[in-house]
């Protein structure tokens, strides 16, 4: 007998009304695809002898994960220890295992999910940059997010397409206050009342309520994504003059100095617990704070890592005191500012958390790392490191350690990690490891880039040095955007049978999508891309992330010297540019700000690396889907080859990038005539691939 035989007797669903909200969406989900089962009832205590399968929360005594069990008759028992994986095991058992043999489940089948926090870090479509992609279902969305395993959701997002930041004609500033938003932008506290106008805090406050109330509705944790301490408007600081705090904007992006609140005042301490109290009270789930800063117009003061340099509020330090000193009290003010979060959001929920990041505590790091513990976490994607540095290299490339945390490039882990996990974990701490194979940090703004086997590698190395939480950045991609995501599946499949082989759980997503005969030939697509993407150099860590978009690389002609085109023939994009006038970017695709992105000998070698080892691999893969003709999906299959396309010509551009800054550059250090028609030359013909590209 299958579970699907079994599970066509059931005929009632039994869950306590009493309990979270996931259990009855769990219930709907088997009723809906069991239109035998006639009623959904709330009482745990029935009376009837077969067909009822009761679903419930365990008691903390009970092992960690879900157990399930069900008997020919129909009848039998669904407990999760927390409400997090019960709708994705529910959805894993009736898309992927109604064929199952039924002995395994009449004896009862105990799953325990291989990560406890699979979390969303800055998540791309609900509440960053693409919440305003058009036709974007929430619910779905969040919905599709249970079903792969995500354990958080983030639901602070703003409910307009910008900020109210305002700044100077023609300062991209602004643009920077779209993400990440902070508390002040959903609530006041009786300190900056008025600042903020009350349409304007209740729309995004409606906005993060209905987020999180989808969010419980699929059993995820809801909790928030902040940049902080964030500037205020400079009308605050005509009340308040005593308590400017930090300089904390970047003054080659802005045109006017941004200043954060002083946090070593108490009052400014007690603004912020109000405001989160606030929050809490109205969406007292919410289960953790996580708090990025020193960028976008945030920053801790006195803080190496400020852009302007140590800075900050009077009440802090003097400035006779030495370096060693003024780091150890701005890394103290940092916990405090932690701890305060904490212990106000304790009180509604006593399970809340807070993280941060400790890439931009570098000046400070020894002493923000012993104040952590207690409830206090940090995400990452090594600890192995201080600052913003990445220790591993590139796969392939042994020289290039300019690679995206967390992204199919980081495939190693190394065991020293796990090192300073358990230190912190004595100290009641969590560490959520960076792990990005979804829409941000890489390939961006592409969207469902297959890489399965890659992304199972990473989670197997992961899981056997003993990481218990994940942070995706990006979160997933919305379902009707992407409907073969075989990389967050991956993730999905990986976490109830970590034990499992990657060649057979990809070969049944693969059967399952594409049937018996076309899975072959997409499996082998997907591993000549996987060959292509590793011999990929990641040119620069910036354009393989959000700064594509932001220099608009894919419309900008890669001439020599742009400034010899008239400005209308480049205002088309150039005026939807985040970039500043006098931003050397403008006309140098080597650098950004004071920055030096790419040099002329690294570009040289990515530009013969790509050449070398990624289009035989990739041409190989979209020729094998080009020319297969799958009758029982053929959706599947162009699915993926409109990808891979996309794929291809996102590589071009970044190859012809560093070919543009090998062949001007070049062309700028020449000394002679012959090298420099040799420059002149080559970026000819790199312009001609592009305008094809």
């Amino acid at each position: 007998m299958k579970l699907r035989e079994a599970l066509l007797s059931t005929r009632i669903i039994r869950y306590s009304t009493v309990n979270p909200e996931v259990l009855g969406t769990v219930a709907s989900l088997f009723m809906d695809n069991f239109p035998e089962i006639m009623e959904l009832r709330g009482n745990l205590n029935g009376n009837e002898t077969g067909g009822v399968i009761h679903i419930d929360i365990a008691d903390d005594k009970a092992p960690l994960g879900i157990y399930f069990s069900i008997q020919e008759d129909g009848s039998g028992s669904l407990y999760a220890r927390n409400t997090s994986h019960i709708y994705s095991f529910v959805c894993d058992l009736i898309e992927n295992r109604l064929d199952d043999p039924l002995g395994k489940y009449a004896e009862g089948k105990h799953v325990e999910p291989a990560f406890d926090w699979n979390r969303v870090s800055y998540d791309f479509f609900l509440t960053q940059e693409g919440r305003i992609q058009k036709d974007l279902d929430r619910e779905s969305y969040i919905a599709e997010l249970a079903r792969l395993g995500f354990t958080h959701a983030e639901v602070n997002g703003l409910a307009a397409p910008m900020g109210l930041e305002t700044g100077p004609k023609g300062e991209i500033y602004p643009m920077f206050y779209t993400y990440c938003p902070a508390l002040d932008q959903f609530v006041n506290s009786e300190l900056n009342k008025g600042i903020y106008p009350n349409w304007w805090l209740s729309s995004n406050m409606n906005f993060l309520i209905g987020n999180a109330r989808l969010a419980v509705k699929y059993g995820l944790i809801p909790g928030l994504l902040c940049f902080e301490p964030r500037s205020v408007p400079e009308q605050f600081f005509e009340r308040y003059p005593m308590l400017r705090g930090a300089r904390v904007d970047h003054p080659f992006r802005s045109f006017k100095p941004r200043y954060n609140m002083t946090i070593t005042h108490p009052k400014v301490l007690e603004h912020y617990a109000e405001m989160l109290t606030k929050i809490m009270e109205a969406v007292p789930e919410l289960g953790y704070m996580c708090v990025w800063s020193n960028d976008s117009g945030s920053g801790f003061e006195h803080t190496r890592s400020l852009y302007v340099g140590r800075n900050g509020g009077a009440y802090l330090i003097r400035e006779w005191k030495s370096d060693e000193e003024i780091s150890r009290l701005a890394g103290e003010n940092v916990i405090r500012f932690l701890k305060t979060l904490h212990e106000a959001g304790k009180k509604i929920n006593p399970a809340f958390r807070v993280l941060t990041r400790m890439e931009s505590f570098y000046g400070e790091h020894d002493t923000v790392w012993k104040g952590l513990g207690n409830g206090l976490d940090i995400e990452t994607c090594s600890l192995v490191t201080r600052g913003w540095a990445i220790p591993y290299s590139h796969p392939v490339y042994s020289d290039i350690k300019d690679i995206n945390g967390g992204c199919v490039h980081q495939t190693e882990f190394w065991p020293e990690e796990m090192e300073e996990v358990r230190d912190l974990e004595q100290r009641g701490g969590r560490v959520n490891f960076y792990f990005a194979h979804g829409p941000h940090q890489m390939f961006e703004p592409l969207i469902g880039v297959p890489y399965p086997f890659l992304t199972w590698e990473k989670l197997a190395r992961m899981y056997s040095a003993g990481v218990t939480n994940l942070a995706q950045m990006g979160g997933t991609f919305p379902p009707e955007k992407v409907p073969y995501n075989i990389n967050h599946e991956v993730v999905r499949t990986f976490i109830f049978n970590p034990a499992g082989d990657a060649e057979t759980e990809i070969g049944k997503i693969a059967v399952r999508w594409a049937g018996e005969k076309c899975s072959v030939k997409i499996i082998e697509a997907w591993k000549l891309t996987e060959q292509a993407i590793l011999g990929f150099p990641n040119v620069s860590s910036l354009y393989s992330a959000i700064g594509f978009t932001w220099y608009r690389l894919w419309v900008r002609p890669l001439v020599p010297d742009i400034e010899k085109l008239e400005t209308e023939e480049r205002s088309y994009y150039e005026d939807f540019m985040c970039t500043t006038p006098h931003n050397p970017n403008n006309v140098d695709l080597a650098r950004d700000v004071l920055f030096t992105l790419i040099n002329d000998e690294k570009a040289g070698k990515d530009l013969l690396r790509i050449d070398e080892n990624v289009w035989k691999n990739i041409d190989e893969a979209i020729e094998i889907l080009e020319e297969y003709d799958c009758e029982e999906n053929p959706e599947v299959v162009h699915d993926q080859l409109i990808r891979l396309k996309a794929l291809r010509c996102w590589i071009m551009t970044s190859r012809n990038v560093a070919g543009w800054v090998s062949t001007v550059h070049g062309y700028l250090a020449a000394e002679g005539p012959v090298k420099k028609e040799e420059c002149k030359s080559s970026l000819e013909s790199i312009m001609e691939l592009e305008i094809e590209n």
